[in-house]
């Protein structure tokens, strides 16, 4: 018996080896690609033109939707863990996993559209992965601030404002989801992933969210941002000399830290998200 999919297709009308036209036609439908917050600027402008060649190749193997989010959350950890590598190596191979975590990103959606295997672990285990990667990359960001591991890094304030810029960045990303959860416990649909939804009804916040549409500050906390932003502080450094531009950018990332959370605060209690 045919199994109809949410896309109109049949799981018997797909081939085991398709078409990059089909995987683009069932697995990039407008719900996907025309989302405002959950799809990233990066998979827009190429990922999402790249990846349903990786995915072809995914599904020519046993491999799993959830598997490839699990690559997803290994790459993203790495982005991480290889801004340990002092001076352009490290930022470089970061700002390049990054990357690779959203080709990831991408394809593990496709896997589950594809073969019809999209579940709640999938969404949990993608959450993970943000969470752990968006997590490390400021811890990691203070550490390459105080010079690790050079002798006197421990020493230094910047390895507390690291951990101090991954708790803002965690707080703002957890803000979000806690829409979702507050809706849920009071039965209230699942929230539409379109931009009218987050335009605060005040008319004063809702020039400000104009505003910063001109100066995206408060974008600057993904990981594709935060390894690009990190990268340009390393290329300055190598330039330099020394580690300011990477003291500066941390500190200037705290700043307007907590000035995203308290306008996303604002924004989501004066919107019609939780209504």
């Amino acid at each position: 018996m045919s199994v109809g999919g949410t896309d109109g297709a049949c799981v018997d009308d797909r081939p085991e080896r398709p078409t990059v036209a089909q995987i683009r036609r069932v697995c990039q439908p407008e719900a996907i690609r025309g989302r405002k917050n959950s799809e990233h600027w990066v998979a827009d402008v190429y990922l999402r033109d790249i990846s349903p060649y990786l995915t072809r190749l995914l599904l020519r193997t046993p491999v799993t939707a959830n598997q490839v989010t699990w690559l997803m959350i290994a790459t993203g950890a790495s982005a991480g863990l290889v801004l340990l590598i002092p001076g352009l190596p490290g930022a470089l191979l970061a700002a390049v996993l990054g990357q690779l975590q959203m080709l990831w990103d991408c394809c593990d959606g496709e896997v589950a559209r594809w073969r019809q295997t999209s579940s709640p672990q999938g969404v949990f285990l993608d959450r993970v992965g943000h969470y752990t990667t968006e997590g490390l990359i400021p811890v990691a960001l203070g550490l390459r601030a105080a010079g690790f591991p050079d002798p006197g890094w421990l020493g230094t304030p910047w390895p507390f404002l690291g951990a101090l810029l991954a708790v803002l960045v965690l707080y703002n990303k957890a803000l979000n989801d806690m829409v979702h959860v507050s809706r849920a416990y009071n039965d209230l649909p699942k929230l539409a992933d379109r931009a009218d939804v987050g335009v605060p009804r005040a008319g004063g916040l809702a020039r400000l969210r104009s505003l910063a549409r001109f100066v995206p500050f408060h974008r600057s906390y993904h990981s594709v941002e935060l390894t690009l932003l990190i990268l340009v502080a390393a290329i300055v450094d190598a330039f330099l000399g020394d580690l300011a531009a990477t003291r500066v950018l941390l500190a200037a990332l705290l700043a307007f830290g907590a000035v995203t959370i308290v306008g996303h605060l604002a924004a989501i209690l004066s919107s019609s998200k939780l209504r």
